[in-house]
């Protein structure tokens, strides 16, 4: 009897409008996007999806921290909204994640939030793991952003956060290792813990992140923040910092390998798990090496592995569910 396909939801999966695809060589970030993924259509991320047993795919604007306040920087954000509504109407198998005008544009972000969700009907929000450039970039637990979670928070909002591409002092080490890789993984871990020090991700528990990329290091530095910060000053005790952590959930683009998938199953309970891809950042044969050790390393577990892969999506995003069912 031949064995059933899994369907998928592609919780990470980014909209490349065209503007982006001349930044497929960008030197100073250190990442090639697959040149058979530019230019960037519809389409594109269709055929992949059918080829991957991928049901649906959840948009999201790549994560970018520098900006300004100002009215241009609304109706960009305004705009790159509308286009994945539109592009969503169209082909139903999208959904999508809205992005923010520049953060510290507080009132601008929460009209976005409201005109987002209760216009266009986005899925969630996508957020940067920091806005701002260099010494002057700000963590999203910072004080100033405090109105926007508390409005995340009574929405019950899903939000989707991704790592921005901060470079290092060096900025990255070598030429094979550019900011994607070394850098962004760290970007939403120091995101995450400083949503925890902050107290912020207890205060607003009702809203529901997703960290890109299985938290790049939370699993390998959480117990790190849990006993530190404190000794700094932080007043959450080492098990509160940690069950904080836990309370995220995590996506497995581009991270799914025995040993982090090790990690996960001793760190979070299995409903935190989501399948992500980075397509089409990434193409399709990375995608597919990290989707086959996601499913060795559960082959003896077949609801779990369907949990992974669209389950528990189905519990955040249950509009979908007709799509798996």
């Amino acid at each position: 009897m031949a064995k059933s396909v899994v369907r998928r939801i592609d919780i990470h999966h980014h909209f490349f409008p065209f503007n982006l695809d001349k930044a497929k060589s960008n030197g100073e970030v250190g990442w090639r996007t697959p040149a058979e993924n530019l230019p960037w259509t519809p389409q594109t991320s269709l055929e992949f999806m059918d080829a991957s047993s991928i049901s649906i795919a959840i948009l999201s604007f790549p994560a970018i921290a520098s900006g300004s306040v100002g009215q241009e920087n609304r109706d960009l954000a305004r705009g790159r909204n509308r286009a994945m509504a539109e592009l969503c109407r169209a082909h139903p198998r999208f959904g999508f994640f809205a992005t923010l005008p520049f953060l510290d544009d507080v009132q601008g972000a929460l009209a976005e939030i409201a005109y987002a969700l209760d216009e266009l009907k986005a899925d969630g929000i996508g957020l940067s793991s920091s806005y701002g450039d260099g010494a002057n970039a700000t963590y999203i637990g910072d004080d100033r952003y405090d109105p926007i979670w508390a409005e995340l928070d009574k929405r019950a909002a899903v939000v989707f956060l991704h790592g921005a591409q901060t470079p290092s002092s060096t900025p990255f080490p070598h030429a094979f290792l550019g900011l994607p890789i070394t850098e962004v993984p760290n970007e939403t871990f120091k995101a995450a813990a400083h949503l925890v020090v902050t107290g912020r991700k207890r205060k607003y528990s009702n809203t529901r992140i997703i960290l890109a990329h299985l938290g790049g290091s939370t699993p390998f530095l959480a117990a790190r923040v849990a006993v530190l910060s404190g000794h700094m000053g932080c007043t959450l005790s080492p098990d509160e910092i940690i069950e904080d952590f836990k309370s995220f959930y995590y996506d497995t683009a581009l991270s799914a390998h025995e040993t982090t998938l090790s990690a996960m199953e001793t760190f979070v309970s299995p409903e935190r798990i989501l399948f992500g891809t980075d397509f089409p950042a990434a193409s399709a044969g990375m995608v597919n090496w990290y989707t086959k050790n996601l499913e060795n390393f559960h082959a003896a577990d077949e609801e779990k592995l369907n949990n992974i892969m669209a389950g528990n999506a189905l519990n955040l995003f249950p509009r979908f569910r007709h799509w798996i069912d």
